[in-house]
């Protein structure tokens, strides 16, 4: 019988807006800038993905306005990446040939501050999986973006080490609430923004934790709309990497905000893929401004 790893205990999460940075309206506005930024600089944002979300991500980073690059090449990484303007690193078809640029590319970053953004994809799913994404979070990513599950085991893989289990697949067995303390504490111990995808979207610093409560269920019947959001951070990141936890709200709030606009004219799936593509690439200041659902919750 699998294990599975056992929750960090959840914090109270009562919405709050305590003052104007908090507002609604605030947050709108600070979403709005970033997505004008991203469309009017379009940061070249080099991705060292897997192979199922290469086409979603690309399309995401396009409709934004950002210029994507699928380039893992080790023997590129010294020529290209000091040209990317944000990196992101996503673990999902994980191989021990690919490591070594994820790691080498993430260094250079960290050498020369250039924000990256690490997706820990399904990262207790093996010895090998955990061990990688441990040494990657060690070259400081500016955010860490994973599901409730993930976020938890590798929260605990650097706090409680003899409590990971391995378990199997990539889908959260956890919700994002649950997953609130954990992302804290990998805050703190990484120094990285961490996001935590869900219903609400969890983002912390490792004190303050805003909520962010955009999309639809059916999103997570799309293969790699989680990877494509942690892309979308990237651009977003890019654009204004003093205030990452600002950037990693407003992306996840406008992607989930896309979601809730293809949707009106989806019918399954496969159509919401490509109204949200096209939802994003169409996305205006009072749609945005309309929908956007933040809260802080700290």
């Amino acid at each position: 019988m699998e294990q599975q790893t056992q929750p960090i205990p959840a914090t109270n999460i009562n919405p709050k807006a305590t003052n104007n940075h908090n507002q609604p309206s605030s947050w709108a506005k600070k979403a709005w800038r970033l997505l004008s930024d991203v469309r009017a600089q379009s940061p070249l944002i080099q991705c060292i993905t897997n192979f199922v979300s290469m086409d979603l991500m690309a399309n995401t980073l396009l409709s934004a306005g950002a210029s994507p690059a699928m380039l893992h090449s080790l023997e590129e990484l010294n020529d290209f990446t000091p040209c990317c303007r944000a990196l992101c690193i996503n673990v999902g078809t994980l191989t021990p040939s690919w490591l070594p640029s994820m790691k080498a590319a993430a260094q250079l970053c960290s050498q020369l501050d250039t924000p990256w953004v690490l997706d820990p994809v399904a990262v207790s799913a093996s010895g090998f999986r955990l061990k990688a994404c441990m040494e990657l979070v060690e070259l400081k990513p500016a955010v860490i973006r994973g599901n409730g599950s993930e976020i938890i085991a590798l929260s605990m893989a650097f706090t409680q080490p003899s409590k990971v289990s391995i378990v199997k697949g990539t889908d959260s067995i956890h919700e994002s609430v649950d997953a609130v303390e954990a992302a804290k504490l990998l805050a703190k111990s990484s120094g990285a923004i961490v996001a935590v995808s869900g219903a609400t979207d969890i983002v912390t610093d490792g004190n303050q934790v805003v909520g962010a409560h955009n999309g639809v269920a059916l999103m997570q019947k799309i293969t790699a709309t989680g990877c494509s959001v942690t892309a979308l951070i990237a651009a977003f990141v890019a654009v204004d990497k003093i205030h990452a936890l600002d950037a990693a709200v407003s992306a996840l709030a406008v992607f989930g905000v896309t979601g809730e606009l293809g949707m009106k004219n989806a019918k399954g799936p496969a159509s919401l893929r490509m109204h949200l593509i096209d939802a994003l690439h169409g996305l205006d200041e009072a749609a945005l401004e309309s929908h956007v659902n933040i809260t802080s919750l700290s």
